[in-house]
C-alpha cells in the first residue's frame, strides 16, 4: 500500500501546488503533450480490449504471468494442447466442462483475448517509458515534471500488477471468475492513469502557449465531481466483476419491479457489495447523480472551454444509452463493450474539463491582482 500511495502522491501532488515552473530551455512541451496524448488513446484501447476480454470470459485462459516468454503465442499444436492442459486445471474448466466441455478452437478463441490484452499493456508501456527517456536524455522535460513522470510510469507498473493479482485470485480454491474487488482495482488504476495523463498532456498544452504557464489547480468543484463519477465506476466495476449485468434485463424497472428483491441475510454491508440485484439497481440511478454532476462541471467550464463542454455532454449521454442498451440486449458483447469504451472516453473528456476549470477558476496571483 505504501508503494501505491508513493505513486498516487507523486502524480498529484504537482495539482495541488500551482507554482508556476522555471522555462528551461530545452523543454518540448508540445512534443511532450502529443506523446502523453497518444499514450492516452493507447490505455483506451486497453480498456476497451480488457472489457471484451472480461466479456468473452477469457480472462483466466492464460494461467501465467512471463513477461518475456509471453509475449509470442503458442506457435505450435503442441504449444497450443500444453496450454489447453494447464487452463484444464483451474475451476473455471471444470465448470465448463460440467456444462459441455470446449473445443481447442473455442479455447483459442478466449486465449486470443487475454493474450492481446497483456500484449497491448507490454506495447503501452514501452511507448510510455522509451520516449521518456529519449526526452529525459535531451533535457526535453519542462521543470517540475519530472517527478510527475515517474509517478505516471510507476501508476501504470501497478497497474499491471493488479491485473495479474486479480487472474491470480480465479485460479485458486473453487472459483471460477476473478475477485470483483481486484478488478475493480485493476480498471480503476486504469482510468486514473487515463485521467493523469489526459491532465498532464493539458498542462503541457497551456505551456506550449506560454512559457511561463503554471499548472492547473484541481478545483473543490472538480474534486467533488471526480468523487461522484468514481462511485458510478466502481459500481459499474463491481456489475462486471459480480456479472450483475445479467440480473435483469428491462428498464427502468428490473424484473417488473422499481426495487428488486435483495437479501439482506448476510448484512448490509455484504449485499452493497456483494448483491448482483443491488448493485445493479444502484449502477442505474447513481448514475443520473452523476449525470447532474457532469452537467454542472461543464456548464462551469463551457465558456472557458466550449470544446471540453461539448465532450462531456458527448460522451455521458451516450454512455447512458448505451448503459440502457446493455441492458435491454441481456449485456450483448458489443454493445457492452461500446459501453465500457465510452467509460473510458467519459472520463478522459471529464479530466479535461476538471483541467479547463482549474485554469477558469485559478485564484489571481497576490502580485498581479
Amino acid at each position: 500500500m505504501r508503494h501505491i500511495y508513493s505513486a498516487i502522491m507523486a502524480i498529484t501532488a504537482p495539482l495541488m501546488n500551482d507554482a508556476a515552473p522555471k522555462p528551461n530551455e530545452g523543454a518540448r512541451p508540445l512534443a511532450l503533450a502529443r506523446w502523453l496524448e497518444f499514450v492516452a488513446g493507447f490505455v483506451v484501447l486497453i480498456v476497451l480490449v480488457g472489457g471484451i476480454t472480461r466479456l468473452t470470459e477469457s480472462g483466466l485462459s492464460i494461467t501465467e504471468w512471463n513477461l518475456a516468454t509471453g509475449i509470442l503465442p503458442p506457435l505450435s499444436n503442441e504449444a497450443w494442447l500444453a496450454e489447453f492442459d494447464k487452463y484444464k486445471a483451474t475451476p473455471e474448466y471444470r465448470l465448463e466442462s460440467s456444462i459441455g466441455g470446449m473445443t481447442l478452437a473455442e479455447f483459442q478463441f478466449i486465449y486470443f483475448w487475454e493474450w492481446f490484452h497483456r500484449l497491448l499493456a507490454r506495447t503501452v508501456g514501452l511507448a510510455f517509458a522509451l520516449p521518456l527517456v529519449w526526452f529525459w536524455v535531451k533535457g526535453a522535460i519542462p521543470q517540475g515534471f519530472k517527478p510527475r513522470l515517474i509517478g505516471l510510469l510507476a501508476l501504470g507498473g501497478l497497474q499491471g500488477l493488479f491485473g495479474w493479482l486479480m487472474v491470480q485470485s480465479g485460479l485458486v480454491g473453487d472459483m471460477t471468475d476473478v475477485s470483483h474487488f481486484r478488478l475493480s482495482l485493476h480498471l480503476l488504476t486504469a482510468l486514473l492513469l487515463l485521467g493523469a495523463l489526459v491532465w498532464t498532456a493539458r498542462d503541457m498544452r497551456h505551456l506550449a502557449k506560454d512559457p511561463h504557464a503554471r499548472p492547473a489547480p484541481l478545483t473543490g468543484a472538480s474534486l467533488a465531481v471526480a468523487g461522484v463519477l468514481f462511485v458510478q465506476l466502481l459500481l459499474g466495476a463491481w456489475v462486471a466483476g459480480l456479472n450483475a449485468g445479467h440480473a435483469a434485463y428491462d428498464w427502468p424497472t428490473m424484473n417488473g419491479r422499481f426495487f428488486p428483491e435483495v437479501s439482506f441475510q448476510q448484512g448490509f454491508f455484504y449485499a452493497l457489495t456483494h448483491d448482483p440485484f443491488l448493485l445493479q439497481f444502484l449502477h442505474r440511478w447513481w448514475a443520473w447523480i452523476a449525470v447532474a454532476a457532469l452537467v454542472y462541471l461543464a456548464r462551469r467550464v463551457r465558456k472557458f472551454d466550449r470544446f471540453a463542454s461539448i465532450a462531456v455532454h458527448s460522451a455521458f449521454g451516450v454512455m447512458v444509452l448505451l448503459g440502457i442498451a446493455t441492458v435491454m440486449t441481456q449485456v450483448e458483447l458489443w454493445v457492452a463493450a461500446a459501453h465500457q469504451l465510452t467509460g473510458a472516453l467519459l472520463v478522459a473528456s471529464t479530466a479535461w474539463a476538471m483541467h479547463s476549470d482549474g485554469l477558469a477558476h485559478r485564484v489571481p496571483d497576490p502580485e498581479q491582482a
